[in-house]
């Protein structure tokens, strides 16, 4: 796979530059003792991560007014973890924003797309909500005017065409006019409109019986259809909306259109599959509690309905998503899973996203099993259905850009109103694409064998800038290019330096915020113009001494053969010169499943990066393989696991044993295999169903059985088991772990509501029952799926470094036993 020159690192800004080079100096004119490297222990890298490694920044962003760059930023751990800083445009020292400036900032810029609200037309106002409360800031004069003041909590506001503001306040829509005047545009009540049910022949009699002898009776029944009819007349004398009854379903997505015509909402079903039991044993009360936590794959998921309000006509309609060509047929959709037909069961619509001038209206539109996705326009005077761009993968869509769990892709309208952007892999790569909604012609914006990223357009919506994996699968650079129809000609690297700049874009389009990172350094702040050949300015330095005075391997990326001809990348961790191989590995196996980790930037795993350095520091390689089904490398890699989870990946690291023997000459009853979450799941199937080449493994907050994973992840894999029981059986641990012959070590939190308790435990009785003796399970009470408290990361990596000492070490190669 392509790889990029390795480029030297942004320079320092100057005070920065001068502390560096007067360290180096000092490093050189230092006794040659101070050459020595330092030991590492378990202790000592579980630490919390701001008191030893430093607290770096995350999420810089500007604001409307462009004059500075804020960031988070926590240095020494001595402040809140989200205090706010803030550098000037043009660079400088960072500076804390006080809280009280803070809650005057002007909003966020984030591009074309505003944050927490939208742009008017002429881009000169931005409405915002902050706090429950809705505020306008005018870019012209650098003023923030406040909106409403309300124990209410407004939210969702835009601009309407004429220039006037709508915003949700609960269940109902408001409308602020020019002069200050407010109008209800949606009134949302609960229950159903629909008048009682006739009675029955008898409960018939007596009722007309009661109208016919009584006057009382007849009267009140007058009165009554009076005060009804009299109703319906205030209620369009004054102007107020037509109520929308949710009868017993949730509302979704109430929005107006720019016109102020249409009213669209979605409507879900409230039913909610059963939830699964877990105990929190360690509480505050000393009592145990009981925690309901997400249901299981395969359950019954309600419909999902969305309608259009038209206010000029009065009347309410049911968009049919099954017009769609290709859309399952709801009724069989239904009875294929044993659930009751509704026409909008099986598809789920997000959006209208509606074009600036309220002319078009597309629709992005999903199956359940997220193997179909349509991108189409919606005329909302008739409720018809234009597919514009359809995606289907026998596998599941996703990639970057493409929401798989549940919720909205990437996608927007162009400055213009005249075309509609998304991601695709049509091509087997996340790119971007536009679709004019008139003729449907599809124009690729970017291609090529890589992947694009958190597409972005300048505020005057000439400017595409993202990230992008061109050149080097293991980077992420930024780039820009025009935002015309051939735009994918025309793109521009901005970014150099070997590893990830993650950008902020400031509002004049000439600036970045970049966040840059590199595999042994974790991400530090930087100024940078937002042009070719720029060159970035240091704004941050929060790693300690301490942390410094280690020499952190740069963690090489090589290509390891697999078996079926693909080159697989991964992270080495070599023994340093000075350091006498010790004849073992470790095989580390990432989680998630899809989420990249052999790349040239700074890892999620930080303690595991740490404890990979210390492995090596011990005599150990270590491997960090991009197994298939990891992010990054498109979609093939991505679905190579469809229906069989612990296949083709797995066999990515009985292959990488194999590298292990050619290449160091290591016996794979020298190799430990390790890992959480799907990492653990690996790691089980790695010992029970390919022992012959791993010594041992430690499967850490594991799954061990799909049938009990969520819904969102496993269904897309694995189908439910009900469709696909074969897909269940071969990817599930405990289906085979009369494999067991190699020592085992499982740990797991028992408040971790990802992967619950019960899954372990259901593996530790098959394998009490199947007699199998050389395996210990570590219970962590208070720990989430992702351990917090230091102690018990230390418990945890000093048990898997025991486990690897006995497996694959010294102590091994000498006899005595795992």
């Amino acid at each position: 796979m392509p790889r990029l020159l390795t480029a030297p690192p942004p320079r320092l800004r100057p005070a920065l530059a001068l502390l560096t080079v007067i360290g180096l100096v000092a490093l050189w004119l230092a006794p040659a003792a101070s050459a020595q490297v330092p030991t590492l222990t378990v202790e000592q890298i579980t630490q919390r991560p701001e008191t030893w490694i430093g607290a770096w920044p995350n999420a810089p962003f500007w604001t409307d007014a462009g004059d500075s760059a804020y960031f988070e930023w926590n240095p020494r751990g001595e402040m809140p973890a989200d205090s706010l800083f803030r550098v000037p445009a043009a660079g400088g020292v960072p500076e804390r924003v006080p809280a009280a400036e803070r809650r005057a900032l002007p909003p966020r810029f984030e591009g074309w797309h505003a944050e927490a609200g939208a742009y008017s037309a002429d881009r000169r106002r931005h409405v915002f909500e902050r706090g429950g409360d809705l505020f306008v800031y005018h870019l012209d004069d650098d003023r923030l005017e406040r909106l409403t003041q309300t124990t209410a909590r407004e939210s969702s506001p835009a601009f309407l065409a004429d220039g006037s503001v709508v915003y949700r306040q609960g269940d109902d829509l408001y409308r602020i006019a020019e002069g200050g005047a407010v109008r209800q545009v949606a009134d949302v009540r609960e229950g159903r409109e629909t008048p009682e049910p006739e009675p029955s022949e008898q409960a018939a009699y007596l009722r007309d019986q009661q109208r016919r002898l009584f006057d009382v009776i007849r009267e009140r029944v007058r009165l009554d259809s009076l005060g009804e009819a009299e109703g319906e007349r205030d209620r369009e004398a004054l102007g107020l909306p037509t109520p929308i009854y949710t009868g017993d379903r949730a509302l979704w997505n109430l929005a107006l259109d720019p016109t102020g015509r249409f009213v669209t909402y979605t409507l879900a079903s409230k039913d909610r599959p059963d939830p699964t039991l877990m105990v929190d044993y360690v509480t505050e009360t000393g009592v145990a509690a009981e925690i309901k936590a997400r249901p299981k794959v395969g359950a019954v998921r309600g419909g999902v309905a969305l309608f259009v309000q038209d206010t000029d006509r009065d009347t309410t309609y049911q968009i049919d998503l099954t017009t769609l060509p290709g859309a399952y047929d709801a009724a069989d959709y239904a009875r294929e899973r044993g659930e009751t037909a509704d026409s909008s069961r099986g598809l789920v619509p997000w959006g209208p996203y509606w074009s600036p001038d309220g002319r078009f209206a597309v629709l992005d539109v999903r199956t359940v099993d997220n193997k179909d996705r349509w991108i189409a326009r919606l005329d909302a005077e008739t409720g018809a259905l234009t597919s514009l761009d359809r995606q289907r993968d026998e596998a599941w869509i996703a990639g970057p850009g493409i929401n798989w769990g549940g919720g909205p892709s990437a996608v927007g309208w162009t400055a213009d109103g005249r075309r509609f952007w998304f991601q695709s892999e049509r091509t087997g790569w996340s790119h971007l694409y536009a679709v004019d909604p008139v003729t449907g012609a599809v124009d690729a914006l970017t291609e090529g064998a890589f992947e694009v990223e958190s597409p972005t357009l300048s505020r005057d919506g000439q400017t595409w800038f993202f990230q992008s994996s061109e050149g080097d699968l293991g980077q992420r650079h930024v780039y820009r290019m025009p935002a015309g129809r051939d735009g994918f000609a025309q793109r521009e690297r901005l970014t150099d330096g070997v590893g990830r700049w993650d950008f902020a874009l400031a509002p004049s389009g000439n600036r970045l915020a970049l966040l840059y990172s590199q595999a042994a350094a974790p991400p530090e702040v930087y100024l940078q113009d937002a042009a070719p050949g720029a060159e970035p300015e240091r704004v941050t330095e929060s790693t300690t001494a301490a942390w410094r005075a280690y020499p952190w391997r740069d963690a090489e990326i090589v290509e390891v053969p697999a078996s079926d001809g693909a080159l697989v990348p991964a992270r080495i961790y070599r023994p340093r010169e000075g350091v006498t191989p010790n004849g073992g590995a470790v095989l580390f196996v990432h989680g998630a499943g899809y989420l990249q980790n052999a790349h040239r930037w700074w890892s999620s795993y930080a303690r595991e990066y740490q404890f990979h350095n210390l492995l090596a520091d011990l005599g150990y390689v270590v491997l960090d393989l991009d197994y298939r089904a990891s992010a990054g490398y498109g979609r093939d890699w991505r679905t190579a696991v469809y229906r069989h989870m612990g296949g083709r990946d797995l066999q990515d690291y009985v292959d990488a044993s194999d590298y292990l023997g050619r290449e160091f000459g290591i016996d794979p009853e020298r190799v430990t295999i390790y890992g959480g979450s799907y990492g653990g799941f690996l790691t089980l199937m790695a010992l029970f169903t390919e022992p012959d080449h791993f010594a041992g493994g430690a499967a850490l907050r594991s799954v061990t059985d799909w049938a009990h994973y969520n819904d969102t992840y496993t269904r897309n894999i694995l189908n439910t088991p009900l469709q696909d029981p074969d897909a269940y059986r071969r990817s599930s641990p405990i289906e085979f772990a009369d494999g067991l012959d190699d020592p085992l070590l499982m740990t797991h939190g028992l408040v971790d509501d990802n992967v619950q308790p019960q899954d372990i435990f259901r593996l530790s009785q098959r394998l009490i029952e199947l007699g199998k003796r050389d395996w210990e399970l570590a219970v962590a009470p208070v720990e989430p799926h992702a351990y917090a408290e230091p102690t018990s990361w230390a418990d945890k990596l000093a048990r898997v470094l025991d486990l690897v000492e006995h497996t694959a070490g010294p102590e091994r190669a000498d006899g005595s036993e795992g």
